[in-house]
């Protein structure tokens, strides 16, 4: 069995072809989504997060307001970018989130992506110490932030306090037991991906990854993935690790899916991330419920993980999203064992 869930960026724009015209109609429809997901029985609702952007950015209260409506479904991110976080806040934020979900909060985080502004981390008040990147101070954060969410006494307590301490350092509150195991790296290179097995850390892996082989997609992820558990199993950590990959995928069984979606099949994209480095994208799926099933066997990664997130086009709205979890739980997943 494979947990099923969907992702979404929460794109809006202000167009009459958007269903999603403001950041209020982005964030209410997320939290509609999730509602409906579960109750078509998928397992995770996530959401991605970017600064300076049309598109969700503050997770923080939608997680908490997904946990508040709804009573099992997973609920996470992919990716929340640790460039601009201050890691003790957000794991006020996240632990206070996680209590509210009753311990549903699966926490993607990352280096994040080629951003909207140049340096956008510095508007927020970060910047990386001399000598280091931005993708060192971002593992730093992360550093900082796996160890908060221990729940250990840090911080001496005052003398004179307005109310009351227990004894001891003080840890940061609210803390959520557990949250600690639920915290996931998105990884888009192999060494990252091993890095994130040594932190011990969750493993998501996107439709974009470094090209590192010049092999097709599915097979650097799936050979990412091979990585990360090996990695994992060095380490020395207990318990199996959680490894989630994405995918844009749709069964075509209706007009409108066809109208929408009937040419979106596609192969694999390389282009430049940055002047330096070189990206592979990998393809969309759009085909006839049993086409997509003969096509979806072929995908090593997907095969590999344990978690399959469906990236949504959510401006054509809610309805129609769910019909695009629904039509893959009804028609593709019985096919290819994950239900």
């Amino acid at each position: 069995m494979k947990k099923i869930g969907f992702l979404s960026f929460g794109h809006w724009t202000p167009s009459a072809s958007s269903q999603t015209r403001s950041a209020g109609d982005a964030l209410l429809q997320s939290i509609d989504l999730a509602v409906a997901a579960e109750e078509l029985g998928a397992d995770g609702a996530y959401v991605r997060v970017h600064h300076f952007a049309r598109q969700l950015a503050a997770p923080f209260p939608l997680l908490a307001a997904i946990g508040a409506r709804t009573k099992t479904i997973e609920i996470g991110t992919a990716v929340i970018d640790m460039r601009y976080e201050n890691p003790l806040y957000m794991a006020e934020d996240a632990g206070a989130a996680d209590l509210i979900a009753g311990g549903r909060l699966q926490l993607g985080i990352s280096r994040g992506s080629p951003e909207q502004v140049i340096d956008g981390y510095r508007y927020f008040g970060y910047a990386p110490a001399e000598g280091q990147t931005d993708a060192d101070m971002a593992r730093r954060h992360t550093e900082v932030f796996l160890d908060v969410l221990k729940g250990k006494g840090f911080a001496q307590p005052n003398p004179s306090p307005m109310f009351p301490n227990p004894p001891g350092l003080l840890r940061l509150e609210p803390h959520s037991e557990g949250l600690r195991e639920r915290i996931w790296w998105g990884a888009a290179t192999n060494a990252t991906a091993e890095w994130a097995a040594k932190m011990g850390m969750n493993l998501q892996s996107s439709t974009l990854k470094i090209d590192e082989s010049g092999k097709p997609f599915h097979v650097q992820q799936a050979e990412q993935i091979r990585l990360y558990r090996e990695a994992w199993k060095n380490a020395g950590h207990a318990g199996t690790p959680r490894v989630s990959v994405s995918r844009s995928m749709f069964a075509l069984v209706n007009d409108q899916d066809r109208m929408y979606f009937g040419r979106s099949g596609d192969e694999d994209k390389v282009g430049m991330l940055s002047a330096t480095e070189r990206a592979i994208f990998g393809r969309s799926f759009a085909a006839e419920p049993d086409k997509l099933i003969e096509q979806l066997k072929g995908d090593e990664a997907i095969a590999e993980a344990d978690t399959l997130l469906l990236t949504v086009p959510n401006q054509l709205g809610v309805d129609y999203n769910a019909h695009v979890i629904e039509a893959i739980l009804k028609h593709v997943a019985p096919g290819m064992g994950w239900r």
